[in-house]
C-alpha cells in the first residue's frame, strides 16, 4: 500500500504545479490582453491607455519594462487622454521621434538610449515640454495640465 501512495505523491505534485503553472500563465496573459496595441515600428514605438481599472493596472504593471512612461493629469489629479504628444532627439538632427495622440493617460514609450525633448499639448489647456535621458532604467515624464 505504501508503494501505491509513494507513486501517487509525485503524479498530484506534478498536477499541482502544472495547474500553478498554467494560472501564472492566465494571469499573465490577461494583464497582456489588457493592454491596448502598440504603435509605430522599429526602435520607436508606443502605447497608450489606462482608461478602465484592467487596462490602467495592465500599463502600470508595465511601466517598469519600458524605458519611457508618460502621465497625463490635470492639476488636481483627474487623469487625462487627448493629449498631442511630440518626442524629438536621440539623433544629431534633433528630428521628431514619434509624434501622436495619447488616447489615455499612461504611455509607454520604447526609444533608443539618448536625450529626448517631450512636448505635449492639450487642446485648450497650453502646452508642456520636458527633457529626459532615455537609458539605465525606466524613466518617467509626468505632464500636469
Amino acid at each position: 500500500m505504501s508503494h501505491v501512495v509513494a507513486s501517487l505523491i509525485p503524479s498530484t505534485l506534478r498536477r499541482v504545479l502544472l495547474a500553478c503553472t498554467c494560472a501564472a500563465g492566465a494571469v499573465a496573459a490577461q494583464a497582456q490582453g489588457a493592454m491596448p496595441p502598440w504603435q509605430g515600428a522599429g526602435p520607436a514605438r508606443y502605447v497608450c491607455g489606462g482608461i478602465g481599472s484592467d487596462e490602467s493596472t495592465a500599463m502600470r504593471a508595465a511601466m517598469k519594462d519600458h524605458p519611457l512612461a508618460l502621465l497625463f493629469a490635470r492639476a488636481d489629479g483627474a487623469y487625462l487622454a487627448n493629449v498631442d504628444v511630440t518626442i524629438k532627439g536621440g539623433d544629431a538632427n534633433n528630428a521628431a521621434a514619434l509624434a501622436f495622440r495619447a488616447s489615455g493617460p499612461v504611455c509607454l514609450v520604447d526609444l533608443p538610449n539618448g536625450r529626448y525633448v517631450i512636448d505635449a499639448a492639450m487642446p485648450g489647456e497650453g502646452a508642456k515640454t520636458q527633457s529626459v535621458t532615455v537609458g539605465g532604467g525606466s524613466k518617467t515624464a509626468d505632464f500636469r495640465f
